[in-house]
């Protein structure tokens, strides 16, 4: 059969002959052409832009077809052919090209469509594990979901999907084999570190005209596939793996203050979504000067600092492990190990007011507890010994100094007016001068 015969009669052949040409929403709700007009080919002049690769040879999932089991014996003959001539046309194709690269594409798809009518009722297992990613099989039939790998709907009535437990990458059974990218939960898991550049932009040219994640053609006039920048990485990216989603952008809160949700490619939202709430920012070394002009961080700090004065009196009271009162901050356990690392969930709230609100809520309760309800805790307060009189002071009391030698607490205007050195550090210095003669002597 020549070469246009054989062109001709695969032109004319329903791979799925059950196709109704539905329209799909995409990710934007655009909608895509019914399926028996955009039917791509497996020979030559047919070429396929890499973005279109998932609805190569009507793949594209059918969601009306028929029951499983009602596929008639022509259907997988028909692949047979079909995936034999691709592979005929791979071999003849130059090693490396294009075309080639597309037409293995094509291969694949065959082969899984050919797997999937052949075994139709073949059970899937409940997890699957592939580039880091822990696949957990969804049992929920109602919910409509849009699969991330070929961004078409997954309807789960009729289709097998599974869910990624660590970033939460949806997708259909069959488009499992054709993931390139690994979990973003590991990348989190590995390297806890934000991009701090605003948009490192490095131009669509240096990404050779392909997109940065699968590296189909893109560019920025929409020919073959339209170009998307994402606000986090700078990179650009194709429909598939770029649905317009927005998030804020770390670099701009850290270096601008500035809180506006900036489109980001779907990578990107995933981790930015995993990384909300680590502590992984640490202000005073990326930007210091951000405390002379917000407020708030400077209140939300002495808080900080506080809190980490008061932890102490809890660990060795046993009413406070009892009542478990640093528990309280459970949602924010480093405020209890440090006052210099933030999270971006941290940031958004200071922003918003409503992290003051709460940590000024749990300040309050933690001092009346150590002032107030606690007589071990009131036990462990200072009396200023510059001027020996006032109530008993604690080194979380606004009016207060503590000596960074000795931690004794006294009156503010009491430390810095006193001209002599502090009388406990005096004390404990001579102390330790009695205990060295007296070593001396008994030698």
């Amino acid at each position: 059969m020549e070469y246009d015969e054989r062109l001709a009669l695969f032109r004319q052949t329903r791979l799925n002959p059950f196709d109704r040409g539905e329209e799909e929403d995409g990710p934007q709700g655009d909608k895509t052409p019914p399926q028996h007009e955009a039917r791509p080919e497996v020979f030559p002049g047919t070429r396929t832009h890499g973005s279109d690769r998932t609805m190569d040879l009507g793949l594209a999932e059918d969601h009306f077809s028929r029951p499983v089991g009602s596929f008639v014996a022509s259907d997988i003959e028909q692949l047979k052919l079909a995936i034999e001539e691709c592979k005929k046309l791979i071999l003849e194709l130059p090693e490396h090209s294009e075309r080639q690269k597309d037409n293995v594409v094509k291969l694949i798809h065959l082969r899984l469509k050919l797997q999937e009518l052949k075994d139709p009722e073949e059970d899937e297992p409940n997890l699957r594990v592939l580039l880091e990613h822990r696949f957990s099989k969804e049992k929920s039939k109602s919910v409509k979901q849009t699969c991330d790998k070929c961004s078409t709907i997954i309807w789960g009535l009729i289709q097998t999907w599974y869910t990624c437990t660590g970033c939460y990458y949806r997708c259909h059974s069959k488009c499992m084999n054709l993931i390139t990218k690994p979990c973003v939960r590991s990348k989190v898991s590995h390297q806890s570190e934000y991009e701090l550049s605003i948009c490192p932009e490095i131009g669509l040219d240096r990404q050779d005209y392909r997109c940065a994640e699968c590296r189909a053609q893109i560019s920025l006039r929409g020919v073959p596939s339209e170009a998307r920048q994402c606000d986090y990485t700078g990179q650009y990216y194709c429909s598939t793996c770029h649905w317009n989603d927005t998030a804020v952008i770390p670099a701009r809160v850290i270096h601008n203050w500035e809180f506006e949700s900036r489109k980001v490619c779907r990578s990107s939202m995933r981790y930015l979504a995993l990384m909300m709430s680590r502590p992984v920012l640490r202000l005073k070394e990326i930007n210091p000067l951000l405390f002379n002009f917000v407020e708030e961080l400077v209140e939300i700090r002495k808080l900080r600092q506080d809190i980490l004065l008061m932890k102490p009196y809890f660990i060795t009271c046993k009413e406070a492990m009892e009542a478990r009162l640093l528990l309280q901050l459970q949602d924010r356990q480093h405020f209890v190990e440090n006052d210099d690392m933030y999270s971006l969930q941290d940031l958004i709230d200071i922003s918003t007011g409503r992290l003051s609100c709460s940590l000024t809520e749990i300040h309050t309760t933690f001092a009346k507890h150590i002032k107030l309800d606690c007589e071990r805790c009131q036990a462990k307060g200072f009396v200023c010994e510059l001027c020996k009189e006032g109530d008993i002071l604690f080194p979380f009391d606004s009016h207060t100094s503590v000596c960074y030698d000795c931690s004794a607490v006294f009156h503010r205007d009491c430390y810095f007016d006193n001209s002599t050195t502090c009388p406990r550090c005096a004390r404990m210095t001579e102390r330790k001068q009695d205990e060295e003669e007296l070593d001396v002597k008994e030698s």
